[in-house]
């Protein structure tokens, strides 16, 4: 057995309950315990977790005991939060288009006691907690499942100084320097040479929280990939329509790489656990249990607020360098570079009152700010500049949004059906399942037209080639 290697993913695995107590139990394992055997340890930190009042007079477990006691103690005495009776107001964009699901889980966010203000984008459907396209400003609180499980997932656009033609023409250099500088699929990472560095690495919140500590070697070796489920990197065209004058691009066509995916399996575990604590903390009534919120003003708050950022910056991190690595290799000039978070909670102003705003598949759109907002593999993505329209909370959707769940496109269509619909529109498809066919998204033209009062179009992105996982596997 070896010895002093134990974490605090070993820690959570006997269930202990928050990253204070198991910041506490693992200073005391370096400091007293150095020399046990990992099994006896975990075996005597059990027994101090099932009765914590016994070794509060423990001169080497009382710090422990203490803090379980006082948090068994806030949990005891929580009482279930009443919702308000009515939901507040919020606008919905393209509402002919939404399913009631999504409208019935936005309408319970609507009456939590932090809610301040939200709105519905035009790609809407049924998540978790919050609805997929839901935005939702609350006050001085944060909701892990209002951001989503995949923390931070964003689009990244480079438009290179490469006219169609070129790409027409060598086809095939661009799709070996695709397939050679991505990495999909649940699990998928980087090893050896071409392990990615980033300075992501350096960061302090990488050794500050036990959690985290024990996750960096997940996410350094999936630096610069991309996952499964909808993630994607993707040749294509894209027409810029208006000359902006801070993108500074002329009008015509460009080839352009176009990337989505997040925070990897870091930031999923990330959401889990804090998921899992804020509602061992926030007692909510069943209907509204997956928006569990962390108040700002506690530790626990202010712990996930610092590791959703950090896993933010992470997959900012990931999309840099598949980028840069394969801009490298196609030997381009980078004309403009956009990306945008869409599954975050940034701090804002609405009303003149400082809030969390959570977009949970939603595109930042505040005045003047630039987004991409894709379509399918086969259907358009647009780059836009937002109007900063407050009824929107300054927000736009973040892409189609599926119309049919991953079951049924599996059940409704065949392998035969996705070629087809492939050569209909001229894409080659490198990965993907079934569950990613474009027939499972609504009509990116329509929900383009119910949000135009929020965003004006820069810019229309064609796909030609993409890639995905092989499976359309979900995210470990």
């Amino acid at each position: 057995m070896k010895k002093n290697k134990i974490s605090g993913e070993d820690l959570l695995a006997i269930g202990y309950p928050e990253l204070k107590v198991i910041g506490i139990a693992l200073q005391m394992i370096d400091e007293k315990f150095g020399d046990y055997d990992n099994e006896d340890v975990l075996s005597l930190l059990t027994e101090v977790l099932k009765e914590p009042l016994i070794f509060a007079d423990s001169e080497t477990f009382s710090p422990i005991a203490t803090a379980l006691i006082e948090y068994n103690e806030a949990k005891s005495s929580a009482e279930e939060l009443a919702l308000k009776d009515n939901p507040i107001p919020y606008s919905i964009f393209g509402k002919e288009n939404i399913e009631e699901g999504a409208i019935i889980q936005m309408n319970t966010a609507m009456s939590l006691p932090v809610t301040v203000a939200g709105a519905l984008m035009a790609d809407a459907h049924q998540g978790y907690g919050l609805p997929i396209g839901g935005v939702l400003a609350a006050n001085n609180a944060v909701i892990p499942y209002g951001v989503g499980v995949d923390i931070g997932c964003r689009m990244c656009l480079s438009i290179y100084d490469i006219p169609e033609n070129f790409y027409f023409d060598n086809q095939s250099k661009f799709k070996r320097e695709l397939i050679a500088y991505t990495k999909f699929g649940a699990g998928a990472g980087w090893h050896g040479k071409d392990k990615a560095d980033h300075a992501i690495l350096e960061r302090e919140e990488f050794r500050s929280f036990p959690l985290v500590k024990n996750l960096f070697d997940k996410a350094a070796s999936q630096l610069g990939t991309s996952g499964g489920g909808n993630h994607f990197v993707e040749w294509g065209i894209i027409e810029m329509n208006v000359e902006d004058e801070v993108l500074k691009v002329p009008k015509g066509k460009y080839l352009a790489l176009l990337s989505h995916s997040g925070s990897r399996g870091f930031g999923a575990m990330l959401a889990n656990h804090y998921t899992r604590l804020a509602k061992e903390l926030c007692a909510l009534p069943q209907s509204a249990k997956n928006l569990a919120y962390l108040s700002l003003d506690t530790s626990e708050g202010l712990e996930y607020w610092l590791a959703m950022n950090l896993a933010g910056d992470y997959a900012s991190a990931c999309h840099e360098i598949i980028h840069s690595r394969i801009t490298k290799a196609i030997g381009g000039t980078v004309l403009a570079k956009v990306e945008n978070h869409h599954n975050f909670a940034w701090k804002e102003k609405y009303n003149d009152q400082e809030v969390i705003v959570h977009r949970k598949g939603a595109t930042p759109a505040s005045k003047g700010t630039f987004g991409i907002i894709p379509g399918s593999m086969t259907a358009p993505g647009f780059l836009v500049k937002g109007k900063g329209e407050p009824s929107s909370i300054n927000s736009a959707s973040h892409g189609a949004g599926r119309q049919m769940s991953r079951t049924q496109a599996i059940k409704t269509f065949t392998k035969n059906d996705m070629r087809a619909i492939l050569k209909e529109h001229g894409v080659t498809l490198i990965g993907s399942g079934i569950d990613e066919v474009p027939m499972a998204y609504k009509n990116i033209e329509a929900v383009m037209s119910a949000q135009s009062g929020l965003v004006d179009i820069i810019a229309k992105f064609t796909p030609k080639m993409v890639r995905m996982a092989d499976d359309g596997s979900r995210e470990d």
